[in-house]
């Protein structure tokens, strides 16, 4: 049953065709939105992710588009408001992680992952605002790695998410006149396809002894799309099963 606060509202996941973006989608669907959602690649995961959210009742939508390139995000956002009028609800998932010694890191990688991981984020939500109201909702999805960065070779991953943590603290003030709230989640090691040959390894360094699933970061997701979260804003959120702490 949809929620008095999700139903009818439109959402944007960027990167919502796999992993944590797919699970955040079905949620803000399963809570009544119209979900539109990019993907890079993966057109086959994006039309099972738009099946499974049509039959909540809702609209969905499937865009593909490169959250490295601003024409690709402009264009995104164009589409979403060509289909459904506005935008309220924008979550901002879409990221790329590449390992390695920092002697051995090379300008390319190093510039992809600004482009897609910082860069992206704030084109995101640049992007959206002209379409975006008082009650507006933005979301990105950051990782602990900002506050904790224990293994090598995630020193420039680590920088990119501490930079999305700062940047929203700063948005959060430009965009507080508008009435628009802005905050950030810090996912620890979640059960994707990303992880799945490491799931064993990784939950022996959680004080819980797993790893979390997409839902329960997608449960937080819709608590900061809610009216509930209305006078939270520019805060990080990190959900780990206490591993930073």
């Amino acid at each position: 049953m949809a929620t008095p606060n999700q139903k009818r509202k439109i959402a944007l996941v960027f990167g919502g065709s796999r992993g944590i973006g797919a699970g955040i989608a079905m949620r803000l669907a399963r809570d009544g939105a119209n979900v539109a959602l990019t993907y890079a690649s993966a057109t086959g995961k994006a039309a099972e992710v738009a099946a499974t959210l049509s039959q909540n009742g809702v609209e969905a939508l499937t865009i593909k588009a490169d959250s490295g390139s601003a024409a690709d995000i402009q264009a995104a956002v164009q589409q979403t408001v060509e289909r459904f009028g506005s935008i309220d609800i924008v979550v901002v998932n879409a990221g790329i992680l590449h390992i390695a010694d920092v002697a051995d890191f090379s300008l390319d990688n190093l510039d992809r992952m600004l482009d897609v991981n910082v860069r992206g984020v704030f084109l995101a939500v640049q992007a959206v605002l002209p379409h975006m109201q008082a009650g507006g909702r933005i979301i990105t999805i950051g990782s602990n790695s900002a506050v904790r960065s224990g293994h090598l070779g995630s020193s420039i991953y680590s920088m990119t998410k501490g930079a999305v943590a700062v940047m929203v603290k700063g948005l959060a003030v430009d965009l507080a006149p508008r009435g628009i709230t802005i905050n950030n989640i810090q996912p620890g090691p979640i059960e994707t396809d990303m992880t799945a040959d490491m799931i064993d390894m990784i939950k022996e360094l959680i004080p819980l002894k797993r790893v979390g699933q997409p839902g329960e970061v997608a449960g937080l997701a819709a608590y900061l799309a809610s009216e509930e979260a209305g006078y939270m804003t520019g805060a990080s959120v990190t959900i780990d099963g206490g591993m930073s702490l």
